[in-house]
């Protein structure tokens, strides 16, 4: 699909400059900025909806897990 978009110049020197330094077309570059960008707000809204999940239930841990786990820290050696 082609697509014009406007930049402004500074983005677009910036775009072209680190499009010749990856070896790859102005388009690929595009291409994988905007992946990552969709990739990243697939990945806000999941965790929003994590949150969303976990506010409406207590976080707090079991006391005896609490100290299971504390002990087990003590006995490994980092």
């Amino acid at each position: 699909m082609k697509t014009a978009v406007s930049l402004p110049d500074l983005l677009f020197q910036q775009a072209e400059a680190t499009a010749r330094r990856l070896r790859m077309t102005r388009s690929q570059l595009y291409s994988t900025a905007i992946a990552e960008f969709l990739q990243r707000q697939d990945n806000d809204a999941i965790t929003q909806q994590l949150n969303a999940v976990y506010a409406k239930q207590p976080s707090q841990l079991d006391p005896a897990l609490h100290r299971a786990q504390v002990k087990s820290i003590d006995k490994d050696s980092w």
